[in-house]
């Protein structure tokens, strides 16, 4: 349920870390085995408690959009929950603009706006604009103030069109903007996006990733925590990443130096006419090309295979095809993303388990 508005009791105290709006230290999340007591004593079998974070630390400054990617199942919802107090940890510590999540709850919740692709809180059968009020009088609102903001949120996420038409009837997209906007009711400083574009079609999320870019770079800057498995949109729009998986945090840094951590790679396919599959194969068999691949597409032969960035690879062969009497029409590579990093440490942590290593 959302907290009161903030007051300016609700100021952060003296004493937090300077430029910091969050720190996270050694968080641990375990969610332990329902009826597990009552499972053994009629001898169920039984599953280990989950530990869906692991010795989490971090620092988020203020006024900057951090991104927090892993596959799903990794930690970032019951990360942000933490955060906004919906969940409890099972150890460490959080402290939200020099607030304790656990000590000061109704305060760090008055900081955040917390906004869930899995929000299920909306009532169905209400406009936009009485869903809105709603939540604007359980943060405590005057009618007159919660139909002022209200207003003012319409405006800013382009919704004055669907006002007055039920919730139930919005798009999907539509229904995203309506969640952060009721994110964002009370002003809090700090925003937490749990994949804001999720189930968005490519409009619908490039329109929310503006809108975002829009928040933090505003008269008031807003601190976002966005959580996402959508690397592209990550490294558009965050100042920094911390890659989680399984619970840990593998690494935090900016993209781009993340992403030199690792040989860049670009996936190169080459479009072929005037040769069969098996002529192309024959020619470039002898290469070892990482990853190859060929198919048959539109009368066209497409090759593809992986190399590192500025190696001769490509060169090798575009110069066996030419000595078969091969016509490349097309030669297009995609670059590498953060996607390579995230595998890598996931490779990486599969090797110290099955070696017995630790994270």
């Amino acid at each position: 349920m959302p907290a009161a508005a903030p007051t300016h009791e609700d100021e952060a105290p003296a004493g937090g870390e300077r430029g910091a709006a969050m720190v996270v230290r050694d968080l641990t999340k375990v969610y332990p085995v329902q009826f597990a007591r009552l499972r053994k004593f009629f001898r169920r079998k039984t599953t280990a408690p989950v530990e869906a974070l692991r010795g989490v630390s971090l620092d988020v400054r203020a006024g900057e959009i951090f991104g927090l990617i892993g596959r799903n199942g990794a930690g970032k919802t019951t990360f942000a929950k933490i955060i906004a107090t919906l969940v409890q940890p099972t150890s460490g510590s959080v402290t939200v603009r020099g607030f304790d999540s656990v000590k000061d709850e109704g305060r760090v919740r008055a900081q955040v706006g917390l906004a869930s692709a899995e929000e299920r809180s909306f009532y169905w059968r209400l406009t936009i604009e009485q869903n809105l009020l709603f939540f604007a009088r359980l943060y405590g609102m005057g009618d007159r103030a919660a139909r002022a903001r209200i207003a003012e949120l319409v405006a800013l996420f382009e919704l004055e069109p669907l006002a007055r038409r039920r919730f139930g009837q919005l798009s999907t997209g539509n229904k995203q903007r309506v969640i952060v906007a009721r994110a964002m009711m009370s002003d809090p400083p700090i925003l937490l996006l749990d994949e804001p574009t999720r189930s968005l079609d490519p409009l619908a999320a490039a329109e929310m990733r503006a809108t975002i870019r829009k928040l933090a770079a505003g008269h008031e800057p807003k601190t976002v925590l966005l959580t996402s498995h959508n690397l592209a949109e990550i490294e558009e729009l965050c100042d920094r990443v911390a890659i989680i998986s399984r619970g840990v945090i593998r690494a935090v840094d900016t993209p781009r130096a993340l992403r030199s951590l690792h040989k860049p790679t670009e996936r190169v396919r080459l479009t072929l006419r005037g040769k069969t599959r098996d002529e192309a194969v024959r020619a470039l068999s002898s290469l070892a090309l990482v990853d190859f691949a060929a198919h048959e597409a539109g009368g066209n032969v497409v090759a593809e295979f992986t190399r590192e960035v500025d190696d001769r690879a490509l060169d090798r062969a575009l110069g066996a095809l030419r000595e078969v009497g091969g016509e490349v029409v097309s030669a297009d590579a995609e670059r590498a993303t953060l996607l390579e990093v995230l595998e890598q440490y996931e490779r990486g942590h599969d090797s110290e388990s099955a070696h017995g290593g630790k994270d």
